[in-house]
């Protein structure tokens, strides 16, 4: 796998780009073992982001559906399309991930998410991912591993932050595994982590956008309370009291002290007292 890798790149002069945060993954191992975390069956669809070279591409299109394989640079489309030419169960979409529309891969049907996304932007995608939330069932992807562990820390640890309480929200996360800097090519200077991320049914109605700025103000300044950092984000102090007296919680806490649910409760009361306000 490591010469088909460096092989393919030379045949088609194609040189890494630090810009687009280009390490490809050469071991093969580590490729099958994303597949079976990614449990691909025939009748699924799943999008795969950063498709690169198309090794992993090709060992999803073996179970799954239907791939569809997004790549924004040129270079490594052309190489794809070349690739996978009369497989019609492979897609090859040369696009910004970023702009890509989630809800198009199956209208119908939830989809799963695989890549090896680039580090440099691994945190818009996710978001991004997550607000396409009820068009995805399970996302299995690589991050670097400083990230990975903030995405799966738990309350009261030093990783536990903003993405933690978010993709808690509305997944399952658990880190499956950890990559090696040796796996990829060229070597990076990080070490890499994959999550299995499974997407949660939301039965409660909340709303998603006050929940997000909620936490991200309680994140604001981690040494402050509670009350100090939501005291500044829309509502009277008197009414930042009131949003605590409601929800039970201590405004004397602080944000890494407090689970998804309790994040849960306070937008619900900041609902609730702004409601009352306007009636």
């Amino acid at each position: 796998m490591i010469t088909s890798v460096r092989k393919m790149l030379a045949q088609h002069d194609i040189h890494p780009r630090k810009r687009l945060g280009q390490c490809f993954l050469e071991d093969l191992n580590v490729v099958r073992r994303i597949v079976a975390l990614a449990e691909p069956a025939g009748n699924e669809t799943i999008v795969e982001i950063g498709a690169g070279l198309g090794f992993l591409t090709e060992e999803l299109a073996k179970r799954a559906g239907r791939v569809i394989a997004i790549e924004v640079d040129p270079l490594l489309v052309t190489v794809l399309r070349e690739r996978f030419t009369g497989q019609d169960r492979v897609e090859i979409v040369q696009m910004d991930v970023l702009k890509y529309d989630f809800t198009s891969a199956h209208p119908r049907e939830r989809i799963k998410v695989v890549g090896n996304i680039p580090y440099n932007i691994s945190t818009p995608i996710l978001f991004r991912l997550l607000d396409f939330r009820q068009s995805i069932s399970t996302m299995i992807l690589m991050f670097q591993k400083e990230l990975a562990d903030r995405i799966a820390a738990s309350p009261g640890t030093k990783d536990y932050g903003i993405p933690s309480v978010i993709v808690a929200k509305y997944t399952r996360a658990v880190c499956e595994m950890t990559v090696p800097p040796t796996c990829f090519y060229p070597v990076p200077e990080v070490i890499s982590s994959v999550l299995r991320m499974e997407v949660l049914r939301e039965p409660e109605l909340l709303d998603g956008g006050l929940f997000a700025k909620i936490v991200r103000a309680a994140f604001a300044q981690r040494r402050k309370t509670l009350w100090n950092n939501l005291r500044r984000i829309g509502l009277s102090e008197e009414m930042v009291d009131q949003v605590f007296i409601r929800s039970g919680i201590d405004r004397a806490r602080r944000a890494e002290t407090l689970s998804v649910d309790e994040f849960s409760l306070l937008t619900k009361a900041w609902i609730g007292i702004n409601a009352d306000r306007i009636l």
